[in-house]
């Protein structure tokens, strides 16, 4: 017994985190997106940390919404107290952005596909490439004269979605990003988009389709005069 204890590898002591780790886990916070993939250490200080984060945030009437499962958390501004409400209107640090209605689109898009790759059960990343989005994308839209700017049209908003971190494009495998685009749905779409966003946009989506189908028809009509 004595031999096997001085043999014995030491056990190592878990790092405590500092106030140094708190400050560097609020800025980041405050900057965007935490991924468990993205930076391993620092999402283990928040793990570690995630009862003071809460405390410090919420002075700036602000949320941490940490998913573990899923492997991201970010800040969201609590929600705004009601008219009847006396407590003071805080200005809101996160700021809201307006969507348009083609990256809504894809949004909604990709979110319903993200739903449909996690009921087939196997890989936990989606990925998709640039043709895929495209064709997502391409049967809700007009068809036009100009083919080329509609392509690029959707390219743009390809590129705005990951610019929100909704998408995430990826290098090639020899680890340049030369060759077909792919890109990851990252998963943290689902935060943001809810089964009750999807319905309402949804129920927009119809009545742009039946506008749409309208137009169509009276051109048609117009033709046959």
């Amino acid at each position: 017994m004595e031999e096997e204890f001085l043999n014995a590898t030491p056990t190592a002591h878990p790092t405590v985190p500092t106030a140094a780790d708190l400050s560097v886990l609020l800025i980041g916070l405050l900057k965007g997106v935490l991924y468990r993939d993205g930076d391993e250490r620092q999402w283990a200080a928040l793990l570690n940390l995630q009862a003071r984060v809460r405390d410090y945030v919420a002075v700036l009437s602000l949320d941490l919404v940490l998913d573990e499962a899923e492997g991201y958390a970010f800040l969201k501004s609590r929600p705004e107290p009601a008219d009847d409400d006396p407590s003071p209107r805080l200005p809101r640090l996160v700021a809201r952005r307006p969507l348009s209605f083609a990256v809504s689109l894809l949004l909604a898009l990709l979110r319903k596909k993200l739903a449909e790759f996690d009921a087939g059960g196997g890989d936990t990343r989606l990925v998709l490439s640039r043709d895929d989005i495209v064709e997502l994308v391409r049967v809700f839209l007009p068809d036009g004269p100009n083919e080329a700017k509609l392509m690029d049209q959707i390219e743009a908003t390809i590129n705005k979605v990951a610019e929100l971190g909704f998408l995430q494009k990826l290098k090639s495998a020899g680890g340049t990003a030369v060759g077909p685009a792919t890109y990851e749905v990252r998963r943290i779409l689902k935060a943001f988009v809810d089964a009750q966003w999807l319905a309402e946009f949804y129920t927009r989506l119809a009545t742009y389709q039946s506008q749409l189908a309208g137009v169509s028809n009276t051109k048609e009509g117009a033709g046959h005069e």
